[in-house]
């Protein structure tokens, strides 16, 4: 008769310990790490320096600046991908300039899965955990 497979108590501990530090460090600076993430903003310009983009912790929208020399120089594709080559590196910083600001408190590889939305990896970090093993 084959006996199920027991959990690993000691590895479960030892994530329950994590887990505990992370809760502590977030319960003593949380609402101040909260603050320097929610005032995160971001400006980002284009490599030919037309179109500046400026964005918050999210990676939202918040400004959108263009040079009056834009419109001699880019047709309507280009200030579109312009804008959004600018967005999108806005955006990149912004999340690093918040998992930099969390990074006392939270793991990073944590807190990336979680910002990313990569549920999967979330739940295999914890599953791993879980068994003793990454810790």
């Amino acid at each position: 008769m084959d006996r199920p497979e027991l959990p690993d108590v000691a590895g479960m501990r030892a994530y329950a310990e994590e887990l505990r530090g992370i809760f502590g460090r977030l319960q003593d600076e949380g609402l101040d790490l909260h603050a320097k993430a929610k005032a995160v903003q971001v400006t980002k310009t284009s490599r030919d320096g037309l179109v500046s983009v400026t964005v918050g912790a999210r990676g939202d929208l918040l400004g959108v600046d263009l040079d009056p020399r834009v419109f001699r120089h880019l047709d309507a594709r280009g200030l579109a991908d312009a804008i959004l080559g600018a967005a999108r590196e806005a955006a990149a910083a912004a999340q690093e300039r918040v998992m930099e600001i969390f990074e006392p408190a939270i793991p990073r590889e944590h807190l990336k899965a979680h910002l990313e939305g990569d549920v999967e990896t979330v739940l295999a970090r914890l599953a791993d955990q879980m068994s003793g093993g990454g810790l």
